[in-house]
């Protein structure tokens, strides 16, 4: 086993005092995984990972607060927050699993046994990527919380790092046999690394991608979505096209490899596709756009037919048919039913911001309704990922604006009685009168004293209020409930146009 002290390391104190008290009992202790790969590369890990000699109930009989719920022997500590506290999330809990020592993988998801225990070199031999088999002992503190460190690293996990390069740990047949999943994680971890991946393990991917087939969805899904979530879901998507792995996780994307679309694009319709994800994760949009970005124009090959009058490809009804087709493929993908709904959601009314000549402000009404007002944004979100990747120039400035501003205008609370402490019921209960135009009036009346001051918008005075009006005669409350009226009109047109002023629009 290779080992040297050669470097430094800073380590919090959370992990430093895991790993200090499992040895205090006699155990061994070295960080490993994805957290010491971080520490190579100086980012922050977003877990932490220590590995022991010891099984889980001796781990359970030395760490009180912890718990141990899986069959891979993982124990979950539950950390002492330093006296200053700490609100980084990775701290809370640290996960230490035993060395194991794994039978074959009959199914191909996983090991027929798991035995604890053994040795360090048993244990670094099964894990998947060489940058990932890299063990960290932490020796003593050189100061302010940094580390030295005994380094163990038998497959050349550091040079791989420095060459920037994802490689199976020994025989990638043998890796991808154990677990096919790993297929999507060495294309998922070269895509947030920015790292490329070895040949002989790009040519065993190739081989292996079928075996994605005996992969549980859910699985599959969560590498899926990491590759969307990272800063280059398209390199991932081209990547898994050109391995295989595309035809087995999401097939319907290459329908539309090599589909012209009309004169408005510049790309198929996968590169167009691929360009709008692009886009929507350079802007950090959410999952669900990203998806929907993904899913948007799904529908087009069904839908592409040749137009003489126009000359040129239509593509009518493709946002109807892709919100099937994306309800039935995130359905397969086992996403959320939440999930599922918004993205769907999105790509049917995608087309909506397409003309903005045309559109009016009761049309935008009716496409918050559908949409819902939690993700009238994220639709506009998208229809600028759209228009970004056909290969066109940026949305123009104004028009970008228009929609903005069309979109605040029914979005904000109109003004209106129902802003009111007090109901027409109520009215005609305090005031003792029955129904009647007099109701109106006096709401509209109470509204104009409400809109000069707003304090006054409360059960007590306006039961009061409405009383001394509905004693009035009944010409000079017409009087006073027409001004009210007019004032919330004018107030109203007041409030549009601060709406319109902030956008910049007319």
């Amino acid at each position: 086993m290779k080992r040297k002290v050669i470097d430094i390391f800073s380590i919090p104190q959370e992990v430093a005092r895991v790993a200090k008290i499992l040895e205090e009992n006699g155990c061994e202790a070295y960080l490993v995984g994805g957290c010491v790969r971080d520490l190579f590369l100086g980012k922050k890990p977003k877990d932490w990972d220590i590995t022991t000699d010891a099984a889980p109930e001796r781990i359970q009989e030395i760490f009180k607060n912890s718990f141990y719920e899986n069959e891979y022997g993982t124990v979950g500590v539950v950390t002492d927050p330093p006296a200053h506290g700490t609100d980084d999330e990775t701290l809370r809990v640290i996960e230490i699993t035993p060395y194991r020592r794994e039978g074959a993988y009959s199914d191909k998801r996983r090991p027929d046994f798991v035995a604890f225990g053994g040795k360090l070199e048993d244990d670094l031999k099964r894990r998947d990527f060489t940058i990932n088999a890299i063990a960290l002992r932490l020796g003593k503190e050189t100061g302010a919380g940094r580390y030295e460190a005994e380094i163990v690293d038998n497959y050349e996990g550091q040079a791989d790092l420095k060459r920037r390069v994802v490689r199976t740990v020994g025989n990638p047949d043998e890796r991808f046999a154990e677990d096919a999943l790993r297929l999507m994680r060495a294309v998922r971890i070269a895509v947030e690394l920015d790292f490329e991946i070895d040949a002989e393990t790009r040519q065993a991917i190739k081989k292996h991608a079928p075996e994605l087939r005996h992969i549980a969805a859910e699985r599959t899904r969560d590498e899926f979505v990491r590759i969307l979530m990272s800063e280059n879901p398209k390199k991932g998507l081209e990547i898994s096209h050109e391995l295989g792995i595309v035809p087995l996780v999401l097939p319907e994307l290459l329908e539309g490899k090599g589909v012209a679309q009309n004169q408005a694009h510049s790309f198929d319709v996968f590169e167009h596709t691929l360009r709008t994800l692009a886009h929507a994760a350079k802007k950090g949009f959410s999952l669900p756009v990203r998806l929907a970005a993904l899913f948007h124009d799904i529908g087009k090959p069904a839908t592409r037919r040749w137009s003489p009058e126009k000359n040129d490809w239509t593509f009518y009804g493709h946002d109807v048919v892709g919100a099937r087709i994306a309800a039935k493929a995130l359905a397969r993908l086992k996403f959320p039913t939440e999930t599922a709904e918004e993205v769907t959601r999105l790509v049917r009314w995608h087309m909506f911001f397409s003309d903005t000549e045309k559109i009016t402000l009761s049309a935008v009404r009716r496409i918050v309704s559908r949409v819902g007002r939690e993700r009238i944004w994220e639709l506009m979100n998208l229809r600028a990922a759209d228009r970004i990747g056909t290969g066109r120039p940026k949305e123009s400035p104004y028009r970008l604006r228009k929609y903005h501003s069309m979109i605040d205008e029914v979005l904000h609370d109109p003004l209106s009685v129902s802003m009111l402490a007090i109901k027409g019921g109520r009215v005609m209960e305090v005031a003792g009168i029955a129904p009647g135009r007099k109701i109106g009036w006096i709401l509209h009346a109470l509204l104009e004293e409400v809109l000069d001051d707003p304090t006054r918008n409360n059960a007590e005075y306006l039961e009061k209020r409405a009383r001394e009006l509905a004693a009035l005669p009944e010409k000079e409350l017409q009087t006073l409930g027409e001004k009210g009226r007019e004032i919330k009109t004018k107030e109203e047109e007041k409030k549009v146009q601060e709406i319109r002023k902030k956008h910049w629009v007319t």
